[in-house]
């Protein structure tokens, strides 16, 4: 897998980086592109959002349950980051 750095705001904690080499592109997709943006809460803490935009190749159409299983495994990975760091806080 490739990945490319599109952008990096540290001012505003923006990430924006493609996949652009990846057996899970299956020659169908040019890459997907992510957008982490993390915002101050006004309670505390903070809340992290997450954009993909897929860039097909030709044609082809991305069906919305792929997407949304795509979506399910990235929130069970970010949710055992998010454990793993409150339960061993001098870790970052």
């Amino acid at each position: 897998m490739k990945q490319k750095v599109e952008a990096v705001d540290k001012e505003n904690f923006l990430y924006i980086y493609s996949v652009i080499e990846s057996d899970a592109l299956m020659n169908k997709l040019e890459k997907t592109t992510y957008e982490t943006k993390l915002e101050a809460f006004p309670d505390g803490g903070s809340v992290c959002k997450t954009t993909s935009k897929y860039h097909t190749i030709g044609d082809f159409e991305l069906k919305e349950e792929r997407i949304k299983a795509g979506k399910e495994k990235a929130s069970g990975i970010f949710k055992a980051i998010e454990a793993y760091l409150l339960a061993n806080p001098d870790a970052y």
